[in-house]
C-alpha cells in the first residue's frame, strides 16, 4: 500500500500570534476571539457549539446534522490524521452539507495517518469550511455552557482585514436556528437505492444485493453510516426526500419505515414532516426515527420540542435504556430535544441522558413504533446501540409474519 501520506503538500498552518490575526469569532453579545485562519476564506453566520468527541473529526464535520453550525472541538489536536474520501457522512460528497465553522485549540499538522490522502486545510478548503485555530477552546466551551448556544460570525482573511462593527452586527442580525427548516438545505432531490454496507478492515465498502426487508428511510439530512447498518443487515434500503407525501412513501411498499437524523428546528420541520408521519402512523409499519427523526415522531404523536442551552454534541454521553434497565455510551448531536413531559397518553419515555435528564427516546404502546435521540450507528463514537437496529428489523420480521 503506498504511502500517501508522503504525498501530500506539507503546509502546517503556524499557529496564532498577537501580531498576525487572519480569523475572528464574533459573537452577537460583542464577544471578539482572534485566531490564525485555516480552510476556506470568507464570512459565514451560525450557532457556535462544542463537540467533546477525541475522534473522528471528518465523519462530524460532514455529519448534515451540523447545518448552520460552528463546531468548537475540545480535543485540541484535530485534523493530525489527514482526510480521506472514505470516512464521510454526507450522501453527496462533493456538497459540504454539514458545518459552516470549525474551531481547533492546536494548529493543523502534516497528517500522520496511512488512509490520509489529503491534507486537513486543503480538505475544508474544499469543502467550503471557514476554520480558526491558535484559541483558548476550553474557555470558549465554558462561555457556551454559561451562556449558552451563541449566533455569531466566523471570517478569515489571510491580510487581517475586519470590520468588526460590521460583524457584530451581522451576529446580531442572524435570526439563527429556531424557526429555521434546515433538513430543506440537506435532503435529496429524488428517490435512491443505497446498498454499501459497513466498513471492514482494509476492504473498504461491501455491496449488499439483498432486497428484504424494505426499509424506506425518509432523509432529513441522513448520515451514511446509518443506511450502511442496514444494508449490513441484509435490508433493501431506498431513500427518499423529507418532503415526500405519504402516498408515495406508501407506495414504495415498505418493510419498514426510517425517520433519519437532521438539522435545525424540528417544529419548522414539522410543518411538511409531521402530516406524513401521521398518516404512516395509522398503518401497521414498523417506524423507527434517529435525531430529528425522533423528534418528528414526538410531534407527529402529540408532543413538544424545545430548544437546548448548550446541546448534546459528542461521542460521550451516557442514556439509560429503561427497556432494558442499562447504560449505554452514545454519540450524540442535537441542540432541540422533546419535552418528556408532553409525552402524551399510549407513549413511554424509553432513554434518558444522565447528563441532564432529558428525553432521549419513546415508544408506541402496543405498536412496532420507537424512536430515540442519539446515534446509535455510531460513526463516530461507540457501539453501545447498535442493537436498536436489530430491534427494529425484529418488528419488521414480526409484522410481516
Amino acid at each position: 500500500m503506498p504511502d500517501l501520506a508522503k504525498e501530500i503538500t506539507k503546509k502546517p498552518i503556524q499557529p496564532w500570534t498577537e501580531t498576525k490575526t487572519t480569523a475572528v469569532l464574533v459573537l452577537a453579545d460583542g464577544t471578539v476571539i482572534e485566531g490564525s485562519g485555516a480552510g476556506a476564506t470568507g464570512v459565514a453566520e451560525a450557532e457556535v457549539c462544542f463537540n467533546t468527541a477525541i475522534t473522528g473529526y471528518q465523519e462530524i464535520l460532514t455529519d448534515p446534522s451540523y447545518a448552520g453550525q460552528i463546531i468548537t472541538f475540545t480535543f485540541p489536536h484535530i485534523g493530525n490524521v489527514g482526510a480521506n474520501e472514505e470516512d464521510l457522512e454526507t450522501l453527496d460528497a462533493d456538497t459540504r452539507n454539514g458545518v459552516v465553522g470549525a474551531i481547533f485549540k492546536a494548529a493543523i499538522t502534516e497528517p500522520s495517518n496511512y488512509r490520509a490522502n489529503q491534507h486537513f486545510d486543503d480538505w475544508l478548503k474544499d469543502r467550503n469550511i471557514i476554520a480558526m485555530c491558535g484559541i483558548d477552546t476550553r474557555a470558549l466551551t465554558n462561555l457556551v455552557r454559561e451562556k449558552g448556544l451563541a449566533n455569531a460570525v466566523i471570517a478569515h482573511d489571510p491580510d487581517g482585514s475586519f470590520d468588526i462593527e460590521a460583524l457584530i452586527a451581522k451576529a446580531r442580525g442572524w435570526a439563527g436556528l429556531e424557526g429555521s427548516d434546515l433538513a430543506r438545505t440537506v435532503t435529496g432531490d429524488s428517490p435512491s437505492n443505497w446498498q454499501q454496507s459497513a466498513w471492514q478492515w482494509n476492504e473498504g465498502y461491501p455491496e449488499n444485493s439483498n432486497t428484504l426487508p424494505h426499509i424506506v428511510a425518509v432523509d432529513f439530512g441522513i448520515k451514511r453510516n446509518i443506511l450502511r447498518l442496514f444494508a449490513g443487515l441484509g435490508c433493501k434500503v431506498t431513500v427518499i426526500p423529507a418532503s415526500t407525501p405519504a402516498s408515495e412513501v406508501l407506495a414504495l411498499g415498505p418493510d419498514g419505515i426510517f425517520l433519519s437524523n437532521g438539522p435545525g428546528d424540528p417544529a419548522a420541520t414539522g410543518e411538511y414532516s409531521v402530516p406524513m408521519i401521521r398518516e404512516i402512523l395509522k398503518t401497521d409499519i414498523p417506524v423507527f426515527g434517529i435525531c430529528l427523526g425522533h423528534q418528528m415522531l414526538a410531534l407527529a404523536l402529540g408532543a413538544h420540542t424545545v430548544k437546548m442551552h448548550q446541546g448534546h454534541h459528542g461521542a460521550n454521553h451516557p442514556v439509560m435504556d429503561h427497556t432494558t434497565s442499562k447504560v449505554e455510551i452514545v454519540s450524540m448531536n442535537h441542540g432541540f430535544a422533546v419535552d418528556g413531559k408532553s409525552l402524551p397518553q399510549g407513549v413511554e419515555e424509553t432513554h434518558i441522558s444522565l447528563f441532564d435528564g432529558t428525553n432521549c427516546g419513546l415508544q408506541v404502546k402496543g405498536r412496532p413504533v420507537f424512536s430515540v435521540q442519539h446515534h446509535p450507528e455510531a460513526s463516530p463514537g461507540p457501539q453501545d446501540s447498535h442493537y436498536l437496529f436489530k430491534r427494529f428489523l425484529d418488528l419488521v420480521k414480526v409484522q410481516k409474519g
